[in-house]
């Protein structure tokens, strides 16, 4: 069993397929590939909410929150001028190294990115969480959907998510898509 269907079974997606993607044009856009297992969760998931806790970026989202290349030029911005002050975390401090954002926090501020190495190949990018109000990063060695998975499991070694472990405790896992969360776009 793969870690996607793993997570398909844990939080089922939701029942009407998301749009397509068209892959192509979004790894043109953003200038580099993405990796595999983001694209399954994107195909399978579409942009929204896994337990009212992480919101999933999905390029070209009708919600500029989801927007993946709304949020990708938005971060870098922001990052560039907090990195004019701030040191930047030991991963990135490499030739070539940066971040692309995947995922955020509910109400945190905090975004999970994919640590990009020069050199190497989406499939092998690991996670960085950012705080997001603070200087701080946690790094985790795996690739977003595993983590994602490990999360919504209690088994991710993080000082983060204490919302969804200590608050809501789901029993359940859900999947709520963007327009569920947020409404039509344009309505």
């Amino acid at each position: 069993m793969t870690a996607l269907d793993t997570l398909i079974r844990l939080c089922p997606p939701p029942a009407d397929p998301p749009p397509s993607v068209d892959w192509t044009r979004t790894e043109r856009s953003l200038g580099t590939a993405l990796p595999a297992d983001y694209k399954q969760l994107v195909e399978a998931y579409g942009d929204g909410l896994f337990d009212e806790t992480i919101w999933l970026l999905v390029p070209d989202s009708a919600h500029d929150d989801c927007n993946l290349h709304k949020q990708a030029a938005e971060r870098s911005d922001i990052l560039a001028g907090l990195w004019e002050f701030e040191d930047k975390p030991a991963g990135l401090q490499e030739a070539g190294a940066g971040v692309l954002p995947w995922a955020f926090e509910e109400g945190t501020g905090a975004f999970l990115y994919w640590l990009v190495r020069s050199g190497q190949h989406p499939d092998e990018w690991t996670v960085l969480y950012n705080e997001g109000r603070g200087p701080l990063w946690e790094h985790h060695d795996t690739g977003c959907l595993d983590f994602l998975l490990a999360v919504l499991t209690g088994t991710a070694e993080t000082e983060y998510f204490g919302y969804l472990y200590e608050v809501l405790k789901p029993t359940e896992h859900r999947f709520t898509t963007a327009d569920q969360a947020l409404g039509m776009p344009g309505h």
